[in-house]
Order: C-alpha cells, then structure tokens, then sequence
C-alpha cells in the first residue's frame, strides 16, 4: 500500500472512531464508564449511576445514550429495570484499526522501530 493510499485508510478510520472519541472525551463519559466497570458484569441502572453523581437521571440516561450508541456500553433488560455494563471489546476493534494503521505510516518513516 503507498503512503497515500495509508494516510487516506487512516482518515476513514480516524472517522469511524469519531464516535467513541466523542463519547469518551466527556468527563461525565468518562465516570460513567469507571463506575460501569466497577460494577463488573451485572451492570448498574440510571438511579444507582445518579447516586453516584451530582447529575440528575435524565441527565445519566442522556450520557449513556451517547455511550451506547458508540458501542461502549449495552443495556441490559431485568425485569422492570433497564442495566448497563460496559462493551469495550467490540468498541475499541476500529481504535485497534486505527492506531495499528498509523503505527504502519510510522514505521515506514523510520519512526518506530
């Protein structure tokens, strides 16, 4: 592959991510996914995600929009209650895309070894 046709693989990966970066570079976000994963793999609800913030539960319920609909977390039906757990493994494969892609236009420049 030539270096144009590198760069122009990594723009479409950087846009792909565009997503996640959005979803990830809020600090609200970025609590959110802290607690979801120290709740392991039962998840936690939007009441107990407010009780461990300052932000309301339509404010939680809005984050966590954005979060699923980056394929960073899913929601879990129990019951009446809706739970949420964290997804990483599927949300990261085009970031791991995506960073092996600009490693590639690195080491062909001589800048990683």
């Amino acid at each position: 592959m030539t270096d144009t046709e590198k760069l122009k693989q990594a723009q479409e990966e950087f846009k792909t991510c565009v997503p996640i970066f959005t979803a990830l570079g809020d600090t609200t976000r970025q609590k959110i996914c802290l607690d979801l994963a120290g709740s392991g793999f039962e998840g936690l609800n939007v009441a107990d995600l407010a009780g461990k913030s300052i932000l309301s539960r339509p404010a939680i319920s809005h984050h966590l929009k954005v979060l699923k609909d980056a394929g960073i977390v899913e929601p879990l039906k129990k019951g009446t209650q809706i739970f949420y757990r964290l997804r990483l493994k599927d949300a990261m494969i085009p970031m791991k895309a995506l960073i092996c892609t600009v490693e590639e236009i690195l080491s062909e420049e001589g800048e990683i070894n």
